[in-house]
């Protein structure tokens, strides 16, 4: 149903948000993301001890692209 919208500010919208203002069928908000951490890295709370020596992360990646995000609904 058609309507009238008033001043909008949008102070931000981040790398796959989306703003929308009117009719929709829908909407596909798509990004991807690639993590590399280490021992310990995702841990929170208080008084946390880690101990792991000698530790190494990984982050050589061999192929160009994972999974693609074209076209996909």
């Amino acid at each position: 149903m058609p309507g009238f919208v008033g001043a909008v500010q949008i102070i931000s919208i981040g790398s796959s948000g989306v703003f929308n203002v009117g009719d929709v069928l829908q909407i596909h908000p798509v990004s991807n993301l690639k993590t590399f951490a280490g021992a310990g890295s995702f841990i929170t709370g208080d008084e946390i001890k880690v101990t792991n020596e000698y530790s190494s992360v990984n982050v050589y990646d061999q192929d160009d692209m994972d999974q693609g995000i074209l076209f996909t609904l």
